[in-house]
């Protein structure tokens, strides 16, 4: 590469891609072998956190540098498009002179900006066959990036990887990989309760194997799905090598949100804001600037990815940003960025609170459907997994995280000259003319996924 030449960008963006379940971030099972190498020559950041969820939210910052206020984007449902407030990375890499290509994430609000977009197949159902989602995406990736090598141009591109995400139909031999028992094995009840649970029942019957019983069987679809992916990407890893750029490259591979397998009652699904959720992987790559075999233990979030990626391009720009460069936290210039977050959910239900090292706070703007209580506390350091809530032994830690919580708020209006986006939200579920609910029944009546192909066109919106 000629050193007049900027670096190229390569975002690999994982959806639903749970970090507690790659090997390099300490998971029982070797999911994701290729990654873990591919990291062994980065930087990897073991405390990177999606506060806004889901899907549409948590792209806007990721690809905007800016926080919920600055995107004014919280809900799946987001209506309308981006703000003309902010530029995407696509939009500042264009007037950098970079060529630009998205892939799989047409359609969204935070995609706007891109030269380029294409499209895949990254759904499915039982009916359909194994799913191979992460080969569909690489049949079109590897001849854009060979076409995009081949110009004078530095480059940026977003794969949107819908490898793990649902349905986890991960194909031969990754099915079977982390489960060798009877899945169907009518002594087993784990199910039960996630075949009655009627706003998801519809779709998972429609990518459950026929008869399955067994939640682990699902849990290892995932992680078999995770494996499938990150077998995938090692195609793209090769590939860039081979082409003699893979070093001229920054590359990211960083997750949306994490997955709620069996836990918390929100079954395989993105939706709560427990640390399966919010907890996402940061791995960079770009050997000019980022040291290999780092491993670093700051608090970082979405809003810190543009400002990293531009500091190492060595871009100066005049957006301004929520976030900073995350290679402060790798030169150690400080030990960690915030450490108590303020976190969103507009999914399936809207909700908001206050994270600290210690304590998750979490509120309830109007009832969700799994019929819990307004007020979730939760001591993370006694009780990580966050199965006891804690709020009606602790008011006085629930007074005290509401109260930064507002503050944070009252600052950020301020600074924005906006309302808090979570606070107006309509019909965000969908449901025209519902409003807010006013009753967890009504929520649980209302709220439906039907089979894969209403929630991959729900995804589009």
């Amino acid at each position: 590469m000629a050193k007049s030449k900027k670096p190229n960008v390569l975002l690999f963006a994982i959806d639903s891609l749970l970090a507690d379940h790659m090997s390099c971030y300490g998971y029982k099972h070797e999911t994701t072998p290729h990654i873990d190498l591919f990291a062994r020559g980065g930087t990897v950041f073991e405390q990177n956190y999606s506060a806004h969820i889901p899907t549409t939210p948590a792209y806007a910052s990721m690809l905007t540098g800016r926080d919920c206020f600055g995107t004014e984007v919280v809900a799946l449902r987001h209506q309308g498009g981006l703000t003309t407030k902010v530029r995407t990375l696509g939009e500042i890499l264009k007037d950098e002179g970079y060529t630009s290509t998205c892939i799989g994430f047409t359609g969204n609000p935070s995609s706007r900006g891109f030269d380029k977009y294409l499209d895949y197949a990254g759904w499915g159902a039982w009916n359909e066959g194994r799913s191979p989602k992460a080969q569909n995406l690489n049949n079109v990736a590897i001849p854009e990036l060979n076409r995009l090598a081949a110009g004078d141009k530095p480059w940026f591109v977003m794969l949107r990887h819908m490898d793990p995400h649902s349905p986890y139909l991960p194909p031969v031999p990754f099915e079977r990989m982390f489960y060798h028992g009877n899945e169907c094995d009518p002594k087993n009840k784990s199910l039960e309760a996630v075949y009655k649970f009627k706003p998801f029942a519809d779709y998972f019957r429609q990518w459950f194997p026929p008869g399955c019983t067994d939640k682990d069987y699902i849990i290892a679809q995932y992680d078999g799905a995770v494996a499938y992916m990150d077998s995938c990407i090692q195609s793209i890893f090769t590939q860039l090598e081979s082409l003699g750029i893979l070093d001229d490259t920054i590359v990211v591979i960083n997750g949306d949100h994490g997955e709620t397998l069996y836990d918390h009652e929100c079954w395989f699904d993105h939706h709560g804001m427990y640390d399966v959720t919010l907890h996402v992987p940061l791995i960079i790559r770009y050997p000019a600037k980022v040291p290999a075999g780092k491993r670093v233990k700051g608090y970082l979030q979405h809003k810190n990815l543009v400002p990293t990626i531009l500091d190492l391009a060595g871009l100066k720009v005049k957006d301004k940003f929520d976030g900073q460069s995350a290679m402060k936290l790798v030169k150690g210039e400080v030990s960690s960025f915030e450490s108590e977050l303020y976190i969103t959910e507009c999914t399936w239900m809207r909700k908001h609170g206050w994270r600290t090292p210690q304590w998750k706070l979490m509120i309830a703007l109007e009832p969700d459907f799994h019929f819990k209580p307004e007020v979730e506390l939760y001591n993370l350091i006694e009780d990580p997994s966050e199965n006891d809530n804690v709020a009606g032994k602790n008011p006085d830690v629930v007074a005290t995280l509401r109260a930064r919580m507002e503050a944070h708020i009252a600052k950020r209006e301020k600074a924005t000259g906006i309302k808090n986006p979570i606070l107006n939200q309509g019909d965000w579920h969908g449901a025209k003319g519902v409003g807010a609910f006013k009753t967890s029944q009504q929520a649980y009546d209302t709220l439906h996924i039907g089979d894969p192909k209403a929630a991959a066109k729900l995804q589009a919106k």
